[in-house]
């Protein structure tokens, strides 16, 4: 959880692009990253896949006003609301993108291409029909926030029970390393969102990534079957949080602006 999901970069520098505060080129610049190339596929009115640039434009010209993103789970439809072929689609990939002022989503599908050593990451998001309706489970910034709190007290505590040094020189280097990304040029978030939401997005990500150094971390207390389920079941509730709250930021832009 450390590193963005696709559709994060997508909704926030979508919804950045949608407020006339970046340019197209810089918007898809930042959404593709380090990936070789986005394309869109199924949007109304094209025949086939489209660059971003265009995708973006034609949305907008749908009636498309925002960006929000859905990271659904197993048992967790975090950020959806239907139909269930669009549901079904974004659990598999893990995430999406829905559409505010328009109902469509978009949900990525990922490629690796090219031979051995010189392979690169193509992407290509699938538009489907959407059902217009509140996003499952999705808390306000200040719900998310006291949450997050909670969940980092109770992630550190469990896992000196459990015998895990996920918050030492490990967690600190990553810490460390994803810091110095953001002081080369990295934005948290695309410009407009308000500092809260960066606030929670870093402490989501913090939290994410206690959750995967415990996961895989095999040298602790926790060596039996028995006990290695245990800190999955413990832990699960703590990642839950870090999920709703990161999608809390990537959509705190389209909910500030729905509030006036």
């Amino acid at each position: 959880m450390l590193s963005e999901p696709r559709s994060g970069r997508l909704a926030a520098w979508g919804n950045a692009l949608l407020a006339g505060l970046v340019s197209p080129d810089d918007a898809v610049v930042a959404v593709v990253g380090e990936d070789a190339v986005h394309r869109v596929e199924g949007l109304p009115g094209e025949s086939g896949p489209v660059g971003l640039t265009l995708a973006l434009g034609r949305l907008r010209a749908l009636g498309v006003t925002g960006l929000r993103v859905a990271l659904p789970a197993p048992g967790h439809p975090l950020g959806l609301s239907g139909p269930p072929e669009f549901n079904k689609r974004a659990l598999e990939a893990e995430e999406a993108v829905v559409c505010h002022g328009g109902a469509l989503g978009l949900v990525p599908e990922v490629y690796s291409v090219g031979p051995a050593g010189d392979v690169h990451v193509e992407v290509v998001w699938h538009c489907l029909e959407v059902r217009e309706a509140p996003p499952a489970d999705v808390p306000s910034l200040g719900e998310a926030e006291r949450e997050l709190a909670e969940a980092l007290r109770e992630a550190t505590a469990l896992l000196s029970r459990l015998d895990v040094a996920a918050s030492g020189p490990v967690t600190e280097a990553a810490i460390d390393a994803y810091r110095a990304r953001a002081e080369q040029g990295r934005e948290v978030l695309a410009p407009g969102y308000p500092p809260r939401a960066v606030r929670v997005l870093e402490l989501a990500q913090r939290v994410g990534l206690l959750v995967s150094v415990a996961h895989e971390n095999g040298e602790g207390g926790a060596v039996s079957a028995s006990e290695m389920a245990s800190r999955t079941a413990a832990l699960r509730p703590v990642e839950r949080t870090a999920r709703r709250a990161q999608v809390a930021a990537y959509n705190a832009f389209v909910e500030e602006r729905e509030r006036g």
